[in-house]
């Protein structure tokens, strides 16, 4: 067989390269990310992370012992700008900082964020105080979520909870029944903004008219994931982005 001469040329030399780590379960994340991120001039990277059947704070510290695994199946010879670990209510009990220092170990990255850090850095942007929470999850799961933001210097004045367990089930929630029950807790005037826990809730579709119908922002896990590494890696967000955070000029503090 003869050999054909060829060149090498840099493949980053793109806008932006995004890294993101995805719980096994989740069936929507990835969906989003192509909606919200576009162009040819984006290049993004998906590794999975064994997530089990049901969220609980068990399966979530062993998510904590497999991050490292996870991330170093992203393409090593990759030099990104952001990579994102996709789990709202992993972050919460692993911590942010840990999970920084967990993917930065394995991977070639100038930032890692996740959607607690995006959606703290999108309400902080958005001069929003007082934040209530859609979450789909049990107690033991959902409560501590309502605990970081409190940390973080937000009033949260309500929460509330489809209270499942099986993340086959969250994937399926009736993007319907996510839009009822933001407009039951967003509508206290102590409320300015509602926030849409979880990257496997289907919230895409229904963000811009719970804004219209509430007046004021409503943000979600995926779309507060990918404005914030949108913000890091000079990644375009697609013009049809819903939601007042990634179609106004609001820029994050990262």
């Amino acid at each position: 067989m003869d050999k054909f001469p060829y060149d090498l040329s840099d493949i980053n030399e793109r806008t932006a390269a995004l890294g993101l780590i995805v719980l096994q379960v989740d069936e929507t994340i990835e969906q989003d990310f192509r909606r919200l991120l576009v162009g040819s001039e984006i290049a993004i990277y998906v590794s999975r992370i064994p997530s089990g059947s049901n969220l609980t704070p068990e399966t979530i510290a062993q998510m904590g012992l497999d991050l490292p695994r996870a991330a170093s199946l992203l393409p090593p010879a990759a030099r990104f700008d952001a990579i994102g670990y996709a789990c709202t209510s992993g972050t919460t009990l692993i911590g942010a900082e840990k999970v920084t220092k967990l993917v930065k170990k394995q991977t070639n990255t100038r930032a890692v964020t996740n959607p607690l850090s995006a959606a703290i850095a999108a309400f902080t942007a958005l001069n929003v105080k007082s934040v209530a929470i859609v979450s789909p999850y049990i107690a033991s799961v959902a409560t501590p979520i309502q605990i970081a933001f409190e940390d973080a210097g937000f009033n949260v004045p309500a929460t509330l909870s489809f209270g499942e367990e099986i993340e086959a089930n969250v994937a399926r929630i009736d993007p319907a029944s996510i839009h009822a029950a933001a407009m039951q807790i967003g509508r206290s005037p102590e409320v300015e903004a509602v926030f849409l826990s979880c990257t496997n809730l289907r919230t895409l579709d229904i963000i811009d008219d719970l804004e219209q119908s509430l007046g004021r922002p409503v943000v979600s896990s995926n779309q507060a994931l990918a404005w914030h590494m949108s913000q890091i890696g000079s990644a375009p967000l697609s013009p049809d982005a819903p939601g007042i955070l990634c179609q106004g000029k609001i820029y994050s503090t990262y």
